[in-house]
């Protein structure tokens, strides 16, 4: 379920109300739908030679602005799209169901969106720096850094987590350090190469502090 990085030589419902409440369609079968979709299209504008500019986040940002949201719906390959279709499934769905659809798309868009341009910025300033041995991302795509924050929600807003948090009284810094110390754990229990691990850290951190705050929770 990675966030891959890129380079040529390798290729609703009522406000308020939850997803599964009005009979309409869930939003991990629409997203589902819409990374079959792009995949598609990915193949046949290949062939025309276009598919980089439409679908895959590169610096610049300003050059393609568009791939910022096209990004998060690509893939590089029939197991990156299953991987994180599975993912997806495994852990969108008990936060699917408990929040609205648009709330559920807007996360995924955002915390997608916003993974995929950490890792672009942040490896660029770190490429630029004198002394520190990384490379520049030359471009990404994937839907990891949205199903990483999925991840990083279900852990911070569970039952047991939110029972921890109302018993013990812990402080701010100290939930802030144990959440970057967890997503570096889990970044780097994720390596491997291609993977776009800051994409990964992000997108697990936004997720804990969206799950602590029960950012999508509508329910009491």
């Amino acid at each position: 379920m990675s966030n891959r990085s890129w380079s040529e030589s390798g290729a609703g419902a009522e406000p308020g109300s939850r997803s599964d409440d009005d009979g309409s369609t869930s939003p991990l079968f629409e997203i589902l739908v819409v990374f079959v979709v792009v995949y598609v299209l990915q193949g046949i504008f290949a062939l025309a030679g276009v598919m980089t500019g439409l679908f895959v986040l590169t610096p610049p940002l300003a050059t393609n602005p568009w791939t910022i949201v096209t990004s998060v719906y690509a893939h590089a390959g029939v197991w990156h799209l299953l991987s994180n279709s599975l993912a997806l499934i495994v852990f969108g769905w008990p936060i699917a169901r408990a929040t609205t659809r648009l709330r559920f798309h807007t996360f995924f868009l955002f915390t997608g969106a916003l993974a995929g341009v950490s890792q672009i910025v942040l490896t660029g300033f770190a490429a630029s720096a004198p002394g520190i041995p990384v490379a520049a991302s030359p471009g990404v795509l994937g839907a990891s850094g949205a199903v990483f924050a999925l991840l990083g929600y279900l852990i911070a807003s569970n039952r047991l987590s939110a029972g921890l948090a109302s018993f013990v009284d812990v402080p701010r810094w100290l939930v802030i350090l144990v959440f970057v110390a967890l997503a570096a754990a889990v970044t780097i229990a994720t390596a491997a190469p291609g993977v776009a691990l800051v994409a990964h850290f992000t997108g697990f951190l936004v997720g804990l502090i969206a799950g602590r705050t029960r950012v999508l929770n509508v329910g009491p």
